[in-house]
């Protein structure tokens, strides 16, 4: 089992979800998040202060695959959320030992599906 982390643009989540929906992929966890990268945030100006916001908003989604399928969650992920500027996000691949489903027990695979 693969997982697959994801930090994108907020208003690419919603494409994302029907991309992922399409190749079979239907449970996922999101969650707003905040950071810094390259873009390093920008300068707003607000009420004639200005001030710079270097934490930029961004949505993580969590995605827990069997091996198989992590390719294709992964270029699923970087053609729906590339715009080609900086700020487009970033993918992690991280083994999963592990994974049991709370409410029957099943593990690992069959807990996943």
């Amino acid at each position: 089992m693969i997982k697959v982390e994801a930090m994108i643009r907020p208003q690419k989540l919603d494409g994302l979800k029907s991309a992922l929906s399409e190749i079979g992929v239907s449970g996922m966890t999101v969650t707003d998040v905040r950071g810094s990268g390259k873009q390093k945030g920008f300068t707003q100006h607000y009420r004639g202060a200005e001030y710079t916001v270097n934490l930029l908003t961004k949505v993580k989604i969590e995605i827990v695959v069997h091996d198989d399928q992590a390719k294709a969650v992964v270029e699923t992920i970087s053609n729906t959320a590339r715009t080609g500027e900086v700020g487009d996000g970033k993918i992690f691949l991280t083994p999963v030992l592990g994974c049991i489903r709370i409410r029957t027990g099943e593990e690992d695979d069959l807990a996943i599906d």
